[in-house]
């Protein structure tokens, strides 16, 4: 292949990936059901492929597998709405606790420990603020609900959701194979290689890490009722939920639990049982759960994860902040894969010339009988000849 034709090749790959990325930028706010009906299927497709090994047709299988993970579903949305209503209602009749708090020891006590203005906290004026705020919200969701807007596009994704699950699931194998058909051959293999790495990758990351949020939900909502915290379950929830971002479930839960220990209880044994509590669930994640059920194949750094979370966040709304890890597990494969086509490279493993113009400094500090700090600098020129 000719220079020139290398070179359309390539502008015609990358015209093809900037549109295709210019139409998932246009049609964001349109693809959050089908990206959900597109994570669901991407876990059912193992167990489906499971049940076709045993014997089963694939919608035969995939007919028990969606009935199967519907049925879960369900229960657990049985299970989790009354006792998330429940923890609601108790912390509603519990606020006025927390606001009398607030407002005589915890403003009193920051007041006289950073040597406030009294008037910074005016409890009445935030009160009064937040009311204002609380009305503004509820007038536009009033507007939203006598229009229907905000009803029918809830309830259209609610149907759209499972339908598209279902059709995506059925046809998964099929769409894959699709996709690598339509591959330019001479990159298939290093898609189809890129590709089957980050199926590891994510396969490590979606089912590893629900189960690390799953169960750190139930620890810390069971630990916390045990000692005491009413409204533990909720706040358990709450730190299971967050905890796919790196010590965000961690800070969030632990200050929850916290504040509300002090109102309910206002005494040091409590407080240090809530800090028992967390101190062993940051240890039974770091060396139990997430080594175990994620294991250290996506190697994502804290703050790569914490900058692809508002990132997604930014570009794509909640879409965004959903795909925003499973997309920088994909993009970590990539990196990884470039990186080491770099280091093969000429641009790499290619050497110079040595560079005359480098001088390395040598300073030798030294000491006399007096006591006195001596130094002594020298210039070293290619490495091996001395000027003072």
């Amino acid at each position: 292949m000719s220079i020139s034709q290398e070179t359309s090749r390539r502008w015609q790959m990358l015209a093809i990936t900037v549109v295709i990325g210019l139409l998932v930028w246009l049609l964001a706010p349109v693809l959050m059901p089908f990206a959900i009906a597109a994570m669901l299927a991407y876990l059912g497709d193992p167990m489906a492929n499971r049940l076709e090994r045993l014997g089963m047709g694939r919608a035969l299988a995939v007919s028990i597998v969606f009935i199967v993970l519907i049925l879960v579903i369900v229960a657990t949305l049985l299970l989790l709405v009354p006792l998330i209503a429940r923890q609601i209602e108790n912390l509603v009749l519990n606020f006025p606790h927390y606001v009398e708090w607030c407002r005589d020891t915890a403003l009193p006590w920051l007041q006289t420990k950073l040597h406030l203005d009294p008037n910074a906290f005016d409890t009445d004026r935030l009160v009064a603020q937040f009311k204002a705020h609380i009305g503004s919200i509820g007038s536009v969701l009033g507007k939203l609900s006598r229009s229907g807007i905000g009803v029918v596009a809830w309830l259209t994704n609610l149907v759209l959701i499972p339908v598209v699950w279902f059709y995506l699931l059925r046809d998964w194998d099929r769409l894959v194979a699709w996709i690598d058909s339509m591959l330019p051959r001479s990159i298939e293999p290093t898609i189809a290689h890129l590709a089957r790495e980050s199926d590891a990758v994510l396969g490590a990351f979606v089912r590893g890490q629900l189960l690390v949020m799953l169960a750190l939900a139930i620890y810390y909502g069971s630990a916390l009722t045990v000692v005491g915290i009413s409204v533990g379950p909720l706040i358990g929830m709450i730190a299971g939920l967050l905890s796919f971002v790196p010590y965000l479930g961690f800070i969030t839960g632990f200050a929850a639990a916290l504040i509300a220990s002090l109102v309910q209880h206002g005494d040091w044994t409590n407080l240090l049982l809530v800090v028992g509590v967390f101190v062993i669930g940051q240890l039974l994640e770091g060396y139990v759960l997430v080594p175990r059920l994620v294991g250290e194949k996506i190697g994502l750094h804290p703050v790569a994860v914490i900058f692809a979370v508002l990132a997604g966040g930014y570009l794509f709304g909640f879409l965004g902040v959903l795909l925003a890890l499973p997309a920088a597990s994909v993009i970590l494969v990539l990196l990884r894969y470039l990186a080491e086509r770099y280091r093969q490279s000429n641009l790499y493993t290619e050497e110079g010339p040595p560079d005359t113009a480098i001088a390395e400094i040598d300073v030798q500090v030294s000491e006399d009988g007096e006591g006195h700090v001596h130094t002594q600098t020298r210039v070293v020129r290619d490495g091996n000849s001395p000027q003072s």
